[in-house]
């Protein structure tokens, strides 16, 4: 029996419709599946708490951007343009990417066979997923399925939600937050099925990149709690105590509070992501032997073992390509040999991993809780009782003015990147897409005929809705100006046209 039982399981949605990806249209049946509050882990876990010392967590992040380089400028997964132009740059890896993207369903069986007890969480962006659907890489997706519905195998992967098209969120306009976030629960549960949707409930931000704007952090986290999501994924140095200060114990879990302008509040349990180079620590399993050297904490009381979260990007690189697969399979075996994976320092997933120390008494208002980094410097300035957007909008104008590395970018993976300096070619068409988006549709949507067929299914607004989504992907910004800038204008013309 599967780890989550769905009340009522919807009928199958197709992964494709016109030829586009189901990215909407399903809305009141992923409110019923992403709602349901069952037990994912626990059910079948096979790890106690009171065996454990301490725990570690990898999460593997995969995606490859949508790119209008197809015939006529058809949108087309970027590995499927790597395949037919190999002579470019590093394309002649694609081989080894569409590898990387499938193993998981190879190594998990092989270590569960040898009497291992391994763990990973999987992070797949949706374009990915669906570029691999649009080059016929079927066999791919099969392998993944095998993993994420077969029992033998769930209980031993999580698969964290993400934005649809790999947006970061600090510049995703904040009417589109949640359409990404529903997007990629839409794809999903029409890949894997609404069963394997009810069992995703921790979040991967691409890029790690987390607001501290006030309007936008409060609308992600609400967002993310209206969609089922029960924990994220945060750098450590992207938040910051509510007195301003650096964390105190990384490996606990936390509470991140957001408010914004109008001083509405919203929470979610967060896990912090150490600093590293992200790549190399998990390739060569550095989380697994940093949670060797740690020991049990007490949280309000309870004794609980400490948690060692990392992600890295699972395919890109020397270090993922050839040093990852013998080094997570030694770890596996080693920890098979000295306790059958099952006791002192072990590996867990996110969810379960808060789901035993919640059986154990430990409640999520009793983690410490955190906010985003330099929000500090606002509300010190802007209290409760007078938190207007004017008083906000004061206080950070005064702030920059005094500190000129005061900013409202968020803070990603690296604090070396902006996702908004000298990209105006790129922002001011892609507010501009989003607007006019909401400015067609949202009236039709307030006004619309239940009994009707919804306006969220029909292929008109479902091409508008991804034109909008791709241009916000972070690759039109992350690999400079040149041809990523020109793929962006031609989706933005291709979502104008779309929008009509």
């Amino acid at each position: 029996m599967l780890s989550s039982t769905l009340t009522t399981s919807p009928a199958p949605i197709p992964e494709l419709v016109d030829d586009l990806p189901n990215i909407s249209g399903w809305e009141t049946e992923l409110r019923s599946v992403t709602s349901e509050n069952h037990p994912v882990f626990l059910p079948t876990t096979n790890l106690r708490l009171e065996d454990l010392s301490a725990t570690f967590a990898i999460t593997l992040h995969m995606h490859q951007p949508t790119v209008p380089a197809g015939v006529n400028g058809a949108s087309i997964g970027h590995l499927q343009y790597m395949f037919e132009h190999s002579g470019e740059g590093d394309n002649h890896n694609a081989g080894t990417f569409a590898w990387c993207y499938s193993r998981m369903g190879d190594f998990i069986p092989e270590l569960v066979a040898h009497g291992c007890n391994p763990r990973v969480m999987l992070d797949y962006s949706g374009n990915l997923l669906w570029g691999l659907r649009q080059m016929g890489r079927g066999d791919v997706l099969d392998n993944l399925k095998r993993i994420t519905c077969d029992p033998t195998y769930q209980p031993y992967v999580e698969w964290l939600g993400t934005m649809w098209s790999h947006s970061v969120v600090p510049s995703t306009p904040i009417p589109d937050i949640k359409l990404h976030i529903q997007a990629w629960q839409h794809y999903f549960a029409a890949v894997f099925g609404w069963e394997a949707l009810a069992r995703v409930k921790g979040f991967s931000p691409p890029e790690m990149h987390l607001p501290n704007q006030p309007d936008t952090l409060y609308a992600f986290v609400k967002a993310l709690n209206e969609c089922g999501y029960r924990w994220l994924l945060v750098q450590e140095h992207s938040v910051e105590t509510l007195q301003g200060e650096p964390l105190q114990d990384k490996h606990l879990p936390h509470r991140l509070v957001a408010r914004n302008a109008h001083g509405e509040t919203a929470s979610i349990t967060v896990l912090i992501k150490t600093q590293g180079s992200d790549t190399k620590l998990v390739a060569q399993m550095q989380p697994y032997y940093e949670a060797k050297t740690l020991s049990r904490r007490s949280l309000n009381g309870i004794s609980i073992p400490p948690i060692v979260s990392q992600i890295g990007d699972g395919e890109n690189g020397g270090v993922m390509m050839n040093e990852f697969p013998p080094a997570f399979k030694q770890a596996w075996y080693q920890m098979a040999e000295q306790n059958g994976g099952k006791s002192d320092v072990v590996g867990i997933n996110g969810t379960e991993y808060l789901e035993l120390i919640e059986a154990a008494g430990v409640k999520p208002e009793n983690y410490p809780t955190c906010q985003a980094i330099a929000q500090y410097q606002i509300w010190q300035r802007v209290s409760s009782e007078r938190t207007t957007p004017e008083a906000v909008a004061e206080a950070i104008a005064a702030i920059k003015q005094e500190n000129s590395n005061f900013h409202m970018e968020g803070s990603s993976w690296t604090n070396d990147r902006s996702w908004v300096k000298d990209y105006d070619n790129v922002l001011t068409p892609m507010n501009q897409l989003s607007a006019q988006f909401h400015q067609t549709f949202d009236p039709l949507l307030q006004t619309q005929d239940p009994p009707a067929e919804p306006l969220t299914r029909t292929v008109r607004y479902r091409k508008a809705l991804l034109s909008n989504l791709l241009l916000q992907t972070s690759c039109f910004r992350y690999w400079g100006q040149g041809v990523w800038t020109d793929y962006a204008r031609e989706l933005y013309q291709q979502g104008q046209a779309a929008i009509g």
